[in-house]
């Protein structure tokens, strides 16, 4: 077998000697002289390795020569490898960030992901092949001398006659533009980042005061705890007798309406009308776009339903899909009416964004248009209107006692509850926070769990003290914010009127009609000269008309 094999071997370098011969590889003449050198070379070192061994066993030479070369091996890959890193790794940068057009006009109008890119990108580079981190939307600017860059609030019109708040212009991108920048991915949610909601079949009603079997009874150590923000956190978060938000958790909602509400993945417009409060508003300017992708969904009472009976065809009055509740936790209907308005990430699990207006407002924008003004401009996952005029929770709170909004002694004890706590009045100081009253009637926010644990907070307050959420709205905001760093976007009541239109309440609508004063109309004719006016009379001829000034003018000669 192996003289077989040489025989082979023997041969094919022998067909290389003929094609020597032939001029093809003309090297004969030196690889022989090389051949000598080799193996003179050879031998040197076998002698040395022989002098080696006798000196020290093999075993001990053979772990030593593996050192050796291991070391050898070791130096070369570090030298070596960290010039063609850092010169690769420049060049990555280079043209990730400066030579490379397409990334530069994405730095300018979207960057979805640049922290995990540059990471991703040097874990590439020395061959370990790690999972990139999770991603997140980190904002964008818009493009040099675009016009919304530029654009700044002209001055209020000066008319004297009008002194109560009004709309201001508001630079919206065209609807395309809008379309095309919505994140594809969420945006960061520091700190915490599982919310997981308490259900609780056996409700302990022992607690200190306020709360309700809907919201679940938190003890104040449980309302504290759910302010120390961390990773993970259980915490009350309304519907907490039932395991699914809307089956038999007061606040209830037939199935059909459920599923289509589940299946709802991306923007949701809600609002809601109880005890046929409001009339229903119909938005404009909505694109077909959004017609076809914008869930609409209106929550009516059963009063409000039987009002509306009639005037809807397949659960759809306009854009708006009508879902029926039954049994509401509440007898306050303002109250209820905060259940959509601040849990609307319990009511719809996966949409991503929501928009809530008030059943009194009317919309006029496009719902994209809105989220990338006043959320992915200005990379924000809670957006919420200042009042136009109030900016302390003290003063707001007296407007209402003023008001009648609600029992003076409970506003009283939850304002001095959060003056305990260490509210104190609004001031320049607590800059760059513009005001502690929002104008709660429209939110705009993202279903991530830092603002999904804002709203529940908020709620909790609503649920535990009263109902007028202006004044618990900065306590739950600067809490989270001392833990967090987060921030909400408080944009001009202005801005909002830009996108809303606010209408009277049913109520006060026939409260005008009332007092609206009577229409006059001219008294009837008397019945002989009504039969007089029905008779035709002729005209006077022009003729006779102008014989009787000639005459005139003759008798006015003869006496003078």
């Amino acid at each position: 077998m192996s003289g077989g094999s040489l025989g082979i071997r023997s041969g094919s370098y022998g067909s290389l000697d003929k094609q020597g011969q032939n001029g093809v590889l003309p090297i004969q003449a030196a690889s022989a002289t090389r051949t000598k050198a080799y193996s003179k070379m050879l031998k040197e070192k076998e002698t040395l390795i022989h002098w080696i061994c006798k000196f020290a066993g093999r075993k001990k030479v053979g772990m030593l020569l593996l050192c050796v070369i291991s070391a050898a091996v070791f130096v070369w890959v570090v030298y070596f490898g960290e010039d063609q890193e850092n010169d690769n790794g420049s060049k990555v940068n280079d043209n990730l960030a400066l030579n490379n057009p397409l990334i530069n006009v994405v730095q300018s109008i979207r960057i979805d992901n640049w922290t995990s890119l540059s990471v991703s990108v040097k874990e590439t580079k020395v061959g370990v092949m790690h999972p990139p981190p999770p991603s997140y939307f980190l904002g964008y600017t818009l493009p040099p001398g675009h016009p919304c860059n530029t654009f700044t609030l002209p001055p209020p019109p000066a008319d004297k006659k009008r002194t109560g708040p009004r709309p201001c212009p508001v630079c919206y991108l065209p609807m395309e533009e809008a379309v095309a920048l919505m994140p594809k991915v969420p945006s960061f949610s520091p700190v915490i980042k599982n919310l997981t909601y308490i259900f609780e079949e056996h409700l302990n009603r022992e607690t200190e005061f306020g709360g309700s079997d809907f919201g679940g009874y938190p003890t104040l150590k449980q309302r504290n705890d759910s302010y120390e923000i961390r990773e993970s956190m259980n915490m009350h978060c309304g519907f907490v007798k039932g395991r699914k938000p809307g089956r038999g958790t007061g606040f209830d909602i037939d199935d059909s309406d459920l599923l289509k509400m589940e299946q709802c993945n991306g923007v949701v417009v809600a609002s809601a009308i109880f005890g046929a409060f409001d009339i229903i508003q119909q938005p404009r300017n909505i694109s077909e776009y959004s017609k076809q992708t914008v869930c609409f969904y209106m929550f009516v009472d059963e009063e409000t339903e039987a009002d509306l009976r009639g005037k809807y065809e397949n659960e759809k009055i306009g854009v708006w899909r009508i879902v029926l509740v039954r049994d509401l936790p509440y007898t306050d209907g303002r109250r209820n009416g905060k259940i959509p308005k601040l849990l609307l990430h319990r009511l719809f699990p996966n949409a991503r964004y929501s928009l809530w207006i008030d059943g009194k407002l009317e919309l006029v924008a496009d719902p994209y248009q809105i989220l990338e003004r006043f959320l992915w401009r200005k990379n924000a996952t809670l957006a919420i209107s200042r009042h136009y005029k109030r900016f302390d929770v003290f003063v707001e709170a007296e407007a209402n006692k003023a008001a009648g909004k609600y029992d003076n002694a409970s506003i009283d004890h939850q304002v001095e509850f959060y003056k305990r706590e260490g509210l104190t009045p609004y001031s320049e100081a607590k800059h760059p926070i513009t005001s502690d009253v929002p104008e709660g009637c429209v939110i705009i926010r993202e279903h991530i769990p830092i603002s999904n644990l804002f709203t529940c907070l908020w709620f909790n307050e609503v649920d535990r003290f009263t109902s007028r959420d202006q004044i618990s709205f900065s306590t739950v905001r600067d809490k989270i914010a001392a833990k967090t760093n987060w921030t909400i976007n408080m944009f001009l009541d202005c801005e909002r009127r830009n996108f809303v239109i606010q209408k009277y309440h049913k109520d006060v609508l026939a409260l005008l009609a009332q007092r609206a004063p009577p229409v006059i109309y001219p008294p009837p004719l008397p019945p002989y000269m009504a039969i007089d006016s029905q008779r035709r009379v002729p005209p006077r001829r022009r003729r006779d008309r102008k014989s009787g000034s000639r005459r005139h003018r003759k008798v006015s000669k003869e006496i003078v």
